[in-house]
């Protein structure tokens, strides 16, 4: 799977063309063409920012937000679900690891004390 095929997957209802994805990529350090690593964490990282990135797009741009809407939503309740899906990537992104070595877990460890 590519970078750009876990980004669609991320995005699902979210039709754009391949070139538009592939700079919402190139802008998130990544190669629409590479091959996705899910072990990796900066990779994953990522493809949470980008799709973080298109999301943002969308609630910036109320003309497009009337396009994308279902027919059973008012254009508020399609407003706050993306807000709050934009709050909910951008806590899960914070509390992801930069690090590849970093082995899941969430735990940190800090010296209190020195000598």
């Amino acid at each position: 799977m590519t970078n750009i095929d876990r980004l669609k997957m991320e995005i699902e209802s979210i039709t754009l063309t391949d070139e538009q994805l592939s700079i919402y990529l190139q802008e998130n350090d990544l190669t629409s063409t590479n091959e996705y690593t899910p072990t990796s964490n900066i990779n994953k990282k990522n493809i949470y920012r980008t799709a973080l990135s298109i999301l943002e797009s969308i609630a910036n741009n109320p003309t497009y937000m009337r396009n994308v809407k279902n027919n059973d939503m008012t254009i508020t309740e399609f407003s706050k679900n993306i807000n709050n899906r934009i709050d909910s990537l951008d806590r899960k992104i914070r509390l992801m690891s930069s690090d590849d070595n970093d082995n899941g877990t969430g735990a940190s460890f800090v010296y209190l004390f020195t000598e």
